[in-house]
């Protein structure tokens, strides 16, 4: 993926967290931010991130997925959106931190949630990191090292 697809996307992530748009809205706010977009670029990024339509008040537009997706499904979605947009792991008590770029941490938080991971309690995202509560009965450990795995999968 390139530096520019990954900013764009990253653009489009940080519009969706403000509220649902439509993809003309999108392809509009990018060009006023000085990417030249196509509608096909526009449908396919908000693919890739994992946006979904949606209609809200008579309005259809797209936002982040809250939905929970099938298990095999969202271990691929999580594995590409970590590899783009988790930048470290690491681990403190029973808690798996990672940091992600500004605006991006619910992305990945939201990913980890829909892969269903069972020794996962539940996941915190700030702004660019995101806390993973694992099972206290368990090390975080091996989740931090498939997770660090992901990181060098780009």
């Amino acid at each position: 993926m390139s530096s520019v697809q990954i900013q764009r996307q990253r653009a489009i992530v940080h519009m969706l967290g403000e509220g649902p748009k439509g993809s003309d809205e999108v392809a509009r706010l990018l060009s006023q931010a000085g990417y030249d977009v196509s509608q096909a670029t526009v449908a396919r990024d908000l693919e890739e991130i994992g946006a979904v339509k949606m209609k809200r008040r008579g309005k259809v537009g797209y936002t982040l997925s809250e939905k929970l997706g099938k298990r095999d499904e969202s271990n691929e979605r999580l594995k590409r959106i970590f590899a783009e947009w988790a930048q470290a792991v690491d681990t403190s008590g029973s808690m798996i931190v990672v940091r992600t770029p500004p605006g991006s941490a619910h992305l990945v938080a939201l990913a980890l949630d829909q892969a269903k991971f069972p020794e996962v309690v539940g996941t915190i995202a700030g702004d660019d990191a995101l806390f993973v509560a694992i099972r206290s009965d368990l090390s975080p450990e091996p989740l931090a090292s498939r997770l660090r795995e992901m990181l060098t999968d780009h």
